[in-house]
Protein backbone atom coordinates (compact mmCIF):
# COMPACT_ATOMS: atom_id res chain seq x y z
CA UNK A 1 0.00 0.00 0.00
CA UNK A 2 1.09 3.57 -0.59
CA UNK A 3 -0.02 7.12 0.12
CA UNK A 4 0.03 10.13 -2.18
CA UNK A 5 1.08 13.43 -0.63
CA UNK A 6 1.91 16.97 -1.70
CA UNK A 7 5.27 17.76 -0.11
CA UNK A 8 8.13 20.21 -0.29
CA UNK A 9 11.53 18.83 -1.21
CA UNK A 10 12.72 19.50 2.35
CA UNK A 11 9.78 17.52 3.72
CA UNK A 12 10.51 14.63 1.34
CA UNK A 13 14.07 14.54 2.69
CA UNK A 14 12.62 14.13 6.18
CA UNK A 15 10.45 11.24 5.03
CA UNK A 16 13.50 9.67 3.43
CA UNK A 17 15.48 10.08 6.64
CA UNK A 18 12.77 8.39 8.71
CA UNK A 19 12.50 5.61 6.12
CA UNK A 20 16.28 5.15 6.16
CA UNK A 21 16.26 4.61 9.92
CA UNK A 22 17.70 7.94 11.08
CA UNK A 23 17.55 8.17 14.85
CA UNK A 24 19.48 11.37 15.57
CA UNK A 25 19.46 14.90 14.19
CA UNK A 26 21.74 17.64 15.43
CA UNK A 27 21.37 21.00 13.76
CA UNK A 28 20.91 24.73 13.85
CA UNK A 29 18.09 26.42 11.89
CA UNK A 30 19.00 28.32 8.73
CA UNK A 31 16.97 29.32 5.68
CA UNK A 32 16.19 27.61 3.30
CA UNK A 33 16.78 24.29 5.10
CA UNK A 34 14.76 25.02 8.25
CA UNK A 35 11.85 22.75 7.33
CA UNK A 36 14.16 19.73 7.60
CA UNK A 37 14.88 20.53 11.24
CA UNK A 38 11.30 21.50 12.04
CA UNK A 39 9.84 18.30 10.62
CA UNK A 40 12.41 16.01 12.21
CA UNK A 41 11.84 17.70 15.58
CA UNK A 42 8.25 16.54 15.27
CA UNK A 43 8.80 13.11 13.75
CA UNK A 44 11.95 11.69 15.37
CA UNK A 45 10.49 11.26 18.88
CA UNK A 46 7.64 9.25 17.36
CA UNK A 47 10.10 6.64 16.03
CA UNK A 48 12.36 6.49 19.08
CA UNK A 49 14.82 9.06 17.77
CA UNK A 50 16.36 12.18 19.25
CA UNK A 51 16.43 15.76 18.01
CA UNK A 52 18.73 18.41 19.42
CA UNK A 53 19.18 22.02 18.38
CA UNK A 54 22.80 22.87 19.08
CA UNK A 55 24.26 26.31 19.77
CA UNK A 56 25.75 26.55 16.26
CA UNK A 57 26.64 24.61 13.13
CA UNK A 58 30.05 23.54 14.43
CA UNK A 59 28.51 21.91 17.47
CA UNK A 60 25.89 20.29 15.25
CA UNK A 61 28.59 18.43 13.33
CA UNK A 62 30.26 17.33 16.56
CA UNK A 63 26.93 16.02 17.84
CA UNK A 64 26.16 13.90 14.80
CA UNK A 65 29.72 12.53 14.68
CA UNK A 66 29.35 11.39 18.28
CA UNK A 67 25.93 9.87 17.66
CA UNK A 68 27.18 8.03 14.57
CA UNK A 69 29.94 6.46 16.66
CA UNK A 70 27.27 4.88 18.85
CA UNK A 71 25.84 3.11 15.79
CA UNK A 72 23.04 5.51 14.90
CA UNK A 73 22.17 6.82 11.46
CA UNK A 74 22.45 10.60 11.74
CA UNK A 75 21.62 13.78 9.85
CA UNK A 76 22.22 17.50 9.97
CA UNK A 77 20.84 20.19 7.64
CA UNK A 78 22.10 23.64 6.77
CA UNK A 79 22.71 26.21 4.04
CA UNK A 80 25.65 28.29 2.78
CA UNK A 81 27.09 30.06 5.86
CA UNK A 82 26.30 27.08 8.09
CA UNK A 83 27.88 24.69 5.59
CA UNK A 84 31.04 26.78 5.74
CA UNK A 85 31.13 26.48 9.53
CA UNK A 86 30.81 22.68 9.33
CA UNK A 87 33.86 22.24 7.13
CA UNK A 88 36.53 21.48 9.74
CA UNK A 89 34.46 18.69 11.24
CA UNK A 90 33.52 17.40 7.79
CA UNK A 91 37.26 16.88 7.39
CA UNK A 92 37.36 15.11 10.75
CA UNK A 93 34.56 12.79 9.61
CA UNK A 94 36.47 12.05 6.41
CA UNK A 95 39.70 11.25 8.27
CA UNK A 96 38.00 9.17 10.98
CA UNK A 97 35.64 7.60 8.39
CA UNK A 98 32.40 8.42 10.16
CA UNK A 99 29.21 7.72 8.16
CA UNK A 100 26.75 10.65 8.24
CA UNK A 101 24.53 12.71 5.95
CA UNK A 102 24.64 16.49 5.61
CA UNK A 103 21.76 18.24 3.83
CA UNK A 104 22.85 21.52 2.24
CA UNK A 105 19.98 23.50 0.71
CA UNK A 106 22.00 26.06 -1.21
CA UNK A 107 21.20 29.77 -1.28
CA UNK A 108 22.88 32.84 -2.77
CA UNK A 109 26.20 33.83 -1.18
CA UNK A 110 28.84 34.57 -0.14
CA UNK A 111 28.28 35.56 3.49
CA UNK A 112 24.60 36.04 4.30
CA UNK A 113 23.89 36.63 0.62
CA UNK A 114 20.22 36.21 -0.24
CA UNK A 115 18.78 33.76 2.29
CA UNK A 116 15.62 32.89 0.32
CA UNK A 117 17.01 32.93 -3.22
CA UNK A 118 18.14 29.85 -5.19
CA UNK A 119 21.76 29.15 -6.01
CA UNK A 120 24.13 26.30 -6.78
CA UNK A 121 27.16 28.16 -5.51
CA UNK A 122 28.39 25.47 -3.11
CA UNK A 123 29.42 22.95 -5.76
CA UNK A 124 33.13 23.39 -5.19
CA UNK A 125 32.74 23.93 -1.45
CA UNK A 126 31.00 20.56 -1.21
CA UNK A 127 34.06 18.86 -2.69
CA UNK A 128 36.94 21.01 -1.48
CA UNK A 129 35.54 23.00 1.44
CA UNK A 130 37.59 21.31 4.11
CA UNK A 131 41.38 21.28 4.06
CA UNK A 132 43.71 18.55 2.86
CA UNK A 133 43.17 15.63 0.53
CA UNK A 134 39.86 14.05 1.48
CA UNK A 135 37.15 12.00 -0.19
CA UNK A 136 33.37 12.17 0.10
CA UNK A 137 30.16 11.80 -1.91
CA UNK A 138 27.63 14.48 -2.95
CA UNK A 139 24.23 13.77 -4.50
CA UNK A 140 21.79 16.31 -5.96
CA UNK A 141 18.06 15.75 -6.51
CA UNK A 142 15.98 17.46 -9.20
CA UNK A 143 12.47 16.65 -7.95
CA UNK A 144 10.54 16.11 -4.74
CA UNK A 145 10.25 12.32 -5.23
CA UNK A 146 13.99 12.20 -5.89
CA UNK A 147 14.60 13.98 -2.57
CA UNK A 148 13.12 10.93 -0.87
CA UNK A 149 14.95 8.42 -3.05
CA UNK A 150 18.34 10.12 -2.83
CA UNK A 151 18.08 10.44 0.94
CA UNK A 152 17.77 6.65 1.09
CA UNK A 153 20.67 6.33 -1.34
CA UNK A 154 22.76 8.77 0.70
CA UNK A 155 22.51 6.48 3.73
CA UNK A 156 23.17 3.37 1.66
CA UNK A 157 26.41 4.90 0.35
CA UNK A 158 27.44 6.47 3.64
CA UNK A 159 27.06 3.26 5.62
CA UNK A 160 28.60 1.05 2.90
CA UNK A 161 31.72 3.16 2.40
CA UNK A 162 32.01 4.82 5.83
CA UNK A 163 32.05 8.29 4.36
CA UNK A 164 30.20 11.60 4.76
CA UNK A 165 27.53 12.07 2.09
CA UNK A 166 26.24 15.53 1.20
CA UNK A 167 22.71 15.86 -0.11
CA UNK A 168 23.41 18.96 -2.18
CA UNK A 169 20.04 20.56 -2.81
CA UNK A 170 19.11 24.11 -3.77
CA UNK A 171 16.28 26.42 -2.73
CA UNK A 172 14.29 25.57 -5.87
CA UNK A 173 14.11 21.88 -4.95
CA UNK A 174 13.95 22.42 -1.19
CA UNK A 175 10.88 24.65 -1.30
CA UNK A 176 8.97 23.48 -4.38
CA UNK A 177 5.96 21.20 -3.85
CA UNK A 178 5.16 18.14 -5.94
CA UNK A 179 3.08 15.02 -5.71
CA UNK A 180 4.95 12.12 -4.18
CA UNK A 181 3.90 8.51 -3.61
CA UNK A 182 5.30 6.99 -0.43
CA UNK A 183 4.96 3.55 1.14
CA UNK A 184 2.48 3.29 3.99
CA UNK A 185 4.96 1.22 5.95
CA UNK A 186 8.63 2.19 5.97
CA UNK A 187 9.48 -1.04 7.78
CA UNK A 188 9.50 -2.80 4.41
CA UNK A 189 12.27 -0.57 3.04
CA UNK A 190 15.68 -2.31 3.16
CA UNK A 191 17.97 -0.71 5.72
CA UNK A 192 21.60 0.15 5.01
CA UNK A 193 23.87 -1.53 7.54
CA UNK A 194 27.48 -0.75 8.30
CA UNK A 195 30.06 -3.51 8.42
CA UNK A 196 30.58 -5.01 11.89
CA UNK A 197 33.68 -6.88 13.07
CA UNK A 198 33.68 -10.66 13.05
CA UNK A 199 36.73 -11.05 15.31
CA UNK A 200 36.61 -11.03 19.13
CA UNK A 201 37.14 -7.63 20.83
CA UNK A 202 40.69 -8.46 21.95
CA UNK A 203 41.75 -8.99 18.31
CA UNK A 204 39.99 -5.95 16.87
CA UNK A 205 41.95 -3.28 15.01
CA UNK A 206 39.86 -0.22 14.27
CA UNK A 207 41.07 0.44 10.73
CA UNK A 208 42.09 -3.00 9.53
CA UNK A 209 40.42 -3.75 6.20
CA UNK A 210 39.73 -6.47 3.68
CA UNK A 211 39.56 -6.16 -0.12
CA UNK A 212 36.70 -3.63 0.20
CA UNK A 213 39.13 -1.21 1.90
CA UNK A 214 36.30 -0.26 4.27
CA UNK A 215 37.01 -0.97 7.96
CA UNK A 216 34.44 -2.61 10.22
CA UNK A 217 32.76 -0.17 12.61
CA UNK A 218 31.41 -1.51 15.91
CA UNK A 219 29.25 0.92 17.89
CA UNK A 220 30.67 2.43 21.02
CA UNK A 221 29.46 0.47 24.04
CA UNK A 222 29.35 -2.87 22.22
CA UNK A 223 32.49 -4.25 23.88
CA UNK A 224 34.92 -3.20 21.16
CA UNK A 225 37.44 -0.54 22.15
CA UNK A 226 38.84 1.79 19.52
CA UNK A 227 40.48 5.17 19.27
CA UNK A 228 39.00 7.94 17.11
CA UNK A 229 41.17 10.81 15.94
CA UNK A 230 41.50 13.39 13.20
CA UNK A 231 45.22 12.72 13.12
CA UNK A 232 46.70 10.37 10.54
CA UNK A 233 46.53 6.90 12.08
CA UNK A 234 47.41 3.32 11.28
CA UNK A 235 45.10 0.30 11.50
CA UNK A 236 45.09 0.47 15.31
CA UNK A 237 43.38 3.86 15.16
CA UNK A 238 46.15 5.54 17.12
CA UNK A 239 48.12 8.43 15.58
CA UNK A 240 51.06 7.54 13.39
CA UNK A 241 52.64 10.35 11.42
CA UNK A 242 55.19 8.47 9.35
CA UNK A 243 55.33 8.97 5.57
CA UNK A 244 54.28 5.35 5.06
CA UNK A 245 51.25 5.64 7.35
CA UNK A 246 50.16 8.92 5.75
CA UNK A 247 50.49 7.46 2.27
CA UNK A 248 48.59 4.31 3.19
CA UNK A 249 45.72 6.18 4.88
CA UNK A 250 45.31 8.67 2.03
CA UNK A 251 45.42 6.03 -0.70
CA UNK A 252 42.98 3.69 1.04
CA UNK A 253 40.44 6.44 1.74
CA UNK A 254 40.64 7.46 -1.92
CA UNK A 255 40.53 3.96 -3.35
CA UNK A 256 37.57 2.73 -1.31
CA UNK A 257 35.47 5.21 -3.34
CA UNK A 258 37.29 5.52 -6.65
CA UNK A 259 37.55 1.75 -7.09
CA UNK A 260 33.75 1.71 -6.99
CA UNK A 261 32.71 4.59 -9.24
CA UNK A 262 30.28 2.39 -11.19
CA UNK A 263 28.40 1.83 -7.93
CA UNK A 264 28.57 5.44 -6.75
CA UNK A 265 28.28 7.68 -9.83
CA UNK A 266 24.80 8.06 -11.31
CA UNK A 267 23.90 10.17 -14.35
CA UNK A 268 20.55 10.51 -16.12
CA UNK A 269 20.34 10.87 -19.91
CA UNK A 270 17.27 12.54 -21.42
CA UNK A 271 16.71 12.49 -25.20
CA UNK A 272 20.36 11.53 -25.69
CA UNK A 273 19.99 8.53 -28.03
CA UNK A 274 20.37 10.57 -31.22
CA UNK A 275 21.55 13.85 -29.70
CA UNK A 276 24.08 15.96 -31.58
CA UNK A 277 24.21 18.59 -28.85
CA UNK A 278 23.95 18.26 -25.07
CA UNK A 279 23.10 20.44 -22.13
CA UNK A 280 24.52 19.45 -18.74
CA UNK A 281 22.43 20.62 -15.77
CA UNK A 282 21.51 19.34 -12.31
CA UNK A 283 19.22 20.07 -9.38
CA UNK A 284 16.92 23.06 -9.79
CA UNK A 285 18.67 24.16 -12.98
CA UNK A 286 17.73 20.86 -14.65
CA UNK A 287 14.03 21.61 -14.22
CA UNK A 288 14.16 24.29 -16.92
CA UNK A 289 16.59 22.24 -19.01
CA UNK A 290 14.12 19.37 -19.50
CA UNK A 291 11.53 21.67 -21.04
CA UNK A 292 14.15 23.58 -23.03
CA UNK A 293 15.24 20.27 -24.60
CA UNK A 294 11.61 19.56 -25.52
CA UNK A 295 11.35 23.04 -27.08
CA UNK A 296 14.52 22.41 -29.07
CA UNK A 297 13.27 19.01 -30.26
CA UNK A 298 10.01 20.61 -31.43
CA UNK A 299 12.11 22.88 -33.66
CA UNK A 300 14.11 19.99 -35.08
CA UNK A 301 17.26 20.47 -32.98
CA UNK A 302 18.81 17.19 -31.84
CA UNK A 303 19.52 18.25 -28.25
CA UNK A 304 19.62 16.08 -25.14
CA UNK A 305 20.13 16.56 -21.42
CA UNK A 306 22.82 14.92 -19.30
CA UNK A 307 21.92 15.31 -15.63
CA UNK A 308 24.55 14.39 -13.03
CA UNK A 309 22.81 12.94 -9.98
CA UNK A 310 26.11 12.18 -8.27
CA UNK A 311 27.97 15.49 -8.27
CA UNK A 312 31.03 14.14 -6.44
CA UNK A 313 32.88 11.99 -7.34
CA UNK A 314 32.72 13.73 -10.71
CA UNK A 315 31.22 11.75 -13.61
CA UNK A 316 34.55 11.61 -15.43
CA UNK A 317 33.85 8.55 -17.56
CA UNK A 318 30.42 9.80 -18.60
CA UNK A 319 31.65 13.27 -19.58
CA UNK A 320 34.54 11.88 -21.62
CA UNK A 321 32.10 9.60 -23.44
CA UNK A 322 29.80 12.57 -24.04
CA UNK A 323 32.64 14.48 -25.69
CA UNK A 324 32.98 11.64 -28.18
CA UNK A 325 29.28 11.67 -29.04
CA UNK A 326 28.12 15.29 -29.47
CA UNK A 327 29.33 18.38 -31.33
CA UNK A 328 28.89 20.90 -28.52
CA UNK A 329 28.11 20.89 -24.78
CA UNK A 330 26.39 23.65 -22.83
CA UNK A 331 26.60 23.60 -19.02
CA UNK A 332 23.82 25.40 -17.16
CA UNK A 333 24.24 26.09 -13.45
CA UNK A 334 22.94 28.63 -10.95
CA UNK A 335 26.31 30.20 -10.14
CA UNK A 336 29.08 32.11 -11.89
CA UNK A 337 30.60 28.88 -13.23
CA UNK A 338 31.84 25.96 -11.10
CA UNK A 339 30.81 22.54 -12.41
CA UNK A 340 31.69 23.71 -15.92
CA UNK A 341 35.36 23.70 -14.90
CA UNK A 342 35.24 19.95 -14.33
CA UNK A 343 33.36 19.38 -17.59
CA UNK A 344 35.98 21.37 -19.49
CA UNK A 345 38.75 19.39 -17.81
CA UNK A 346 37.18 16.04 -18.75
CA UNK A 347 36.29 17.10 -22.31
CA UNK A 348 39.88 18.33 -22.79
CA UNK A 349 39.10 20.45 -25.84
CA UNK A 350 37.52 17.66 -27.91
CA UNK A 351 34.32 19.70 -28.38
CA UNK A 352 33.34 23.26 -27.45
CA UNK A 353 31.93 23.78 -23.95
CA UNK A 354 29.68 26.80 -23.36
CA UNK A 355 28.52 28.05 -19.96
CA UNK A 356 25.07 29.48 -19.25
CA UNK A 357 25.53 30.86 -15.75
CA UNK A 358 22.55 32.30 -13.86
CA UNK A 359 23.36 34.07 -10.61
CA UNK A 360 20.84 36.91 -10.22
CA UNK A 361 18.66 35.39 -7.43
CA UNK A 362 16.27 33.75 -9.91
CA UNK A 363 16.37 30.41 -11.73
CA UNK A 364 16.38 30.48 -15.52
CA UNK A 365 13.12 29.91 -17.37
CA UNK A 366 12.89 27.21 -20.04
CA UNK A 367 12.67 29.98 -22.66
CA UNK A 368 15.93 31.49 -21.40
CA UNK A 369 17.69 28.13 -21.50
CA UNK A 370 16.34 27.43 -25.00
CA UNK A 371 17.50 30.85 -26.23
CA UNK A 372 21.01 30.13 -24.93
CA UNK A 373 20.91 26.74 -26.67
CA UNK A 374 19.98 28.33 -30.00
CA UNK A 375 22.82 30.80 -29.58
CA UNK A 376 25.40 28.19 -28.58
CA UNK A 377 24.42 25.40 -30.99
CA UNK A 378 23.88 27.43 -34.18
Amino acid sequence: MSKILLLQGNQAVVEGAIAAGVKFFGGYPITPSTEVAESLAEKLPKVGGKFIQMEDEIASMGAIIGASLTGKKVMTATSGPGFSLKQELIGYACMAEIPLVIVNVQRVGPSTGQPTSPSQGDIMQARWGTHGDHWLIALTPASVPECFDLTLRAYALSEKYRVPVILLMDEVIGHMREKIELPDNYDEIPQAERKLPTCPPEEFKAYATDESLVPAMPPFGSGYRWHVTGLVHDETGFPKGTPAATLAATNRQHDKLYNNLDDIVEVENYEMDDAEYAIVAFGGAARAAYEAVDMARAKGMKVGLVRPITIWPFAEKQMKALAGKVKHIMVHELNYGQYVLEVERAVAGKVPVTLFAKYDNEPASPAEVFAKMEEAFK
